[in-house]
């Protein structure tokens, strides 16, 4: 078997694009994969482009090989933007794999630990005690586990300012707290807007035991800045969807810095290493605990790493399915998607991913220009998103 032709496809499906990557064969079996780095899929598509010049005629099955050569294979290894490319590609690969052996792909990963797999769902940011009822509306539904975006969280002009941000949003969470029970694991997403001295601040505004965890509070650029975090706090972190290898991921664990790693399988690269995460994670008493904003593809293919490895914890996902891109429109071009039953996702026993696309619809679907909102602070000068 060999692989005939490698496709991008950009498109534009409920609130920005996905890019999805779809792998032919000379025996008429083809894989679908998806890419992270929302916002930049110009910049992962020429990647995708570049690699598709010497993947043509190459053996699909030989996953690890492959994946070595395209990180290995040219001087400015690794990256964002051309391990996004390559996590699309590897998912595809095991995608063919999977149904050339007609197993489903937890099967190439060893089998599977659990049957259903735990999520989680978020609130949106805190607006008062609007809020509290969305989270206990969502308990109502099952869920046990419940994430929280800030207070204050950027409006119409742009603005982020930290220092408002974090106390209206240290108030409301200890309310939660006090509201939903001690039974609920409680999280909140800080999405890298805070500085060290910031987050400090924001953790000791709150009685011990308010959190269950906090998420990407700080810039991950330097694992030092947060072992000063971790120095001024116990609540542990939730860190790593923006890591693109297991390089980045490494200082954290062996470092015992986090408690629990937010991998996102179309940013990583691929099953192939982040199931070299998963390990050495275990070895640390780290969990996993995707990342999922992605669509039905990385949905699927993040319930089947989610399957095959134990130290698990919650997936992460919608507590409205028509908010997973293309989930609900009539003309979806995802066919098969996963779907939740009740606030578990049944973990897919079809060969491969278990999910397909309808090609003819995704002329539909046309790439546009995203951008991510640029904040600002009130004084002026730029800040995370």
């Amino acid at each position: 078997m060999k692989i005939t032709a490698i496709k991008p496809y950009p498109v534009w499906i409920g609130q920005r694009n996905q890019l999805i990557v779809k792998i032919e064969t000379d025996e008429g079996l083809y894989g679908w994969g998806e890419s992270g780095l929302s916002g930049r899929e110009k910049a992962v598509i020429g990647a995708i482009e570049h690699f598709r010049e010497f993947l043509i005629g190459r053996d699909p099955t030989a996953i690890g090989a492959i994946w070595q050569e395209l990180y290995r294979s040219q001087y400015f290894e690794g990256g964002r933007v051309l391990l996004a490319a390559q996590s699309a590609i590897d998912i595809a690969l095991h995608d063919i794999k999977g149904k050339a052996l007609n197993v489903p792909v937890y099967q190439l990963l060893g089998g599977k630990h659990r049957d259903v797999i735990p999520t989680f769902p978020s609130t949106g940011s805190i607006e008062g005690e609007k809020t509290i009822e969305i989270a206990k509306a969502l308990i109502a539904r099952g869920w046990n586990v419940v994430r929280f975006f800030p207070a204050a969280w950027a409006g119409d002009d742009g603005v982020f300012e930290p220092r408002v941000s974090i106390g209206d949003t240290a108030r409301w969470l200890v309310r939660a707290r006090e509201v939903l029970g001690d039974n609920i694991v409680i999280g909140i997403d800080y999405h890298h807007r805070l500085s060290v001295a910031e987050a400090a601040s924001f953790c000791q505004k709150m009685p011990s035991g308010t959190l269950d965890f906090l998420e990407e509070p700080i810039r991950d650029e330097t694992p030092a800045a947060y072992e000063a975090l971790r120095r001024l706090t116990d609540v542990p972190f939730a860190i790593g969807e923006e890591f693109a290898s297991k390089w980045q991921f490494l200082p954290y664990i062996e470092r015992d810095i986090h408690q629990f790693n937010r991998l996102d399988l179309c940013n990583i690269g691929g099953f192939t290493e982040a199931m070299k995460v998963a390990g050495w994670s275990e070895a640390h008493y780290v969990d996993m605990m995707p990342h999922n904003p992605l669509g039905p593809i990385c949905t699927a293919a993040t319930i089947h790493f989610s399957a095959a490895v134990p130290n698990f914890a919650w997936l992460e996902t919608r507590g409205n399915q028509g908010d997973l891109y293309g989930g609900d429109q009539q003309d979806s071009p995802f066919l098969n998607k996963p779907a939740l039953e009740g606030v578990t996702y049944p973990v897919l026993d079809a060969p491969g991913l278990g999910i397909d696309v309808d090609e003819t619809r995704l002329a539909h679907d046309t790439f546009r220009f995203w951008e991510a909102p640029h904040l600002r602070r009130t004084d002026g000068s730029v800040t995370n998103w």
